[in-house]
């Protein structure tokens, strides 16, 4: 397919992996911040190929994986009320909450939907006005706009059955939390591709400078990940410490600017919790106070349930990149997608789930020797 198999093909990819050997002198520890990435890196066996001393470990770029457990209990808690209709994309449904999931709730009769774009959950309040619709709003920047787009619409369309139950959280608070932390081991960022292509690299730089570590913004293919791995080391090997951009293609410096402005309408920036990580401060949006009455927590009455993760579930390790799944006691046996202790083992970009789906099997026949 053109404009994908030249990201895909394989002289360029072992031409880049020779690259980078002859580049690397000493050990370095490397984080892809962004869950699809993680999940090329599986596929393609991307980890494997880089010589021995780059290490790549897996960051918190997963937006399923960091919504909160309270939060799941909240869309539960809404979705199990006789007279609303909860509207989510899919890979939210088999998230574990405190004692339950939305795919139980819905197959117990609640009237939960699965749309693909938020602007659906708009067409379905409308179409049923006799019932409360509340959209689930999960995501990073990259689904900020489509989402504040939904609330704008609702307003200007007079809606008084359509909410919004907000858990949007921003890569660069999160990038200084492992950063500040001294158990952080990460020498060199990449950056998600997709994020940047909203919001531009302008907070990336900040994050450069301040802590003199190198960002390289990548893409999302294995020629893009070797490319971006590749202009790491090159940063390293130097003492650089620079933001540099992969991903021209897609990302520019400003990012999108009216993407940006409809972000900027509807939301303000706040404080959120991260799910298995805690606070962080300045990490999410939050609807502005123009548009609270499209706030489900508030008309739900839904701001004080609180919740505690399971204790064995080590998710909050493996999104700082602390640990591998694969160091999880419960990986693979008492925690699997369909049973998972945690959502990285449901998400479509989740660690867990990339290493559950890829590597699982190579696991079992090491143990086994």
């Amino acid at each position: 397919m053109k404009y994908i198999d030249e990201y895909r093909d394989e002289h360029i990819a072992r031409k880049l992996v020779a690259e980078i050997e002859r580049k690397a002198t000493r050990p370095w520890v490397l984080m892809e911040i962004c869950g699809g990435q993680t999940h090329t890196l599986m596929r393609y066996g991307i980890d494997e190929l880089l010589p021995h001393g780059i290490e790549m470990v897996h960051g918190p770029g997963c937006p399923v994986c960091v919504t909160p457990l309270e939060t799941i209990d909240k869309a539960i808690e809404i979705a199990s009320r006789s007279n609303t209709i909860l509207v989510s994309y899919g890979d939210m449904l088999r998230v574990p909450g405190s004692r339950t999931d939305l795919f139980r709730v819905r197959a117990g009769g609640g009237d939960v939907r699965v749309v693909y774009s938020p602007m659906e959950s708009v067409k379905v309040a409308r179409e049923n006005p006799e019932r409360q619709v509340v959209f689930f709003g999960v995501g990073f920047e990259t689904t900020a706009p489509a989402n504040a787009m939904a609330v704008w619409q609702a307003k200007r369309q007079g809606l008084t059955n359509f909410s919004m139950l907000v858990s949007h959280v921003l890569v660069p608070p999160a990038m200084r939390l492992l950063l500040s932390s001294p158990h952080n081991r990460v020498q060199g960022f990449i950056a998600p591709g997709h994020v940047c292509t909203v919001v531009g690299y302008r907070d990336y730089e900040e994050l450069s400078r301040e802590f003199h570590v190198p960002m390289v913004i990548g893409g999302f293919e294995p020629v893009d990940l070797l490319e971006a791995i590749s202009m790491l080391v090159s940063q390293l090997e130097e003492g650089r410490a620079e933001v540099e951009n992969q991903y021209v293609r897609s990302v520019n410096y400003e990012g999108n600017l009216p993407a940006q402005r409809i972000m900027a309408e509807v939301f303000d920036v706040c404080d959120r919790k991260w799910r298995g990580v805690g606070p962080i401060p300045e990490s999410g949006y939050r609807l502005r106070p123009e548009y609270a009455a499209f706030d489900a927590d508030r008309i739900f009455g839904l701001e004080q349930i609180t919740a505690e993760e399971p204790a064995e579930c080590m998710s909050a390790l493996v999104l700082q990149g602390l640990k591998k799944p694969t160091d999880c006691p419960a990986f693979a046996t008492r925690c699997t997608p369909e049973s998972p202790l945690g959502a990285p083992m449901v998400s479509a970009e989740g660690a867990c789930a990339a290493y559950y789906q890829y590597r699982r099997h190579a696991v079992a026949a090491r143990e086994e020797q």
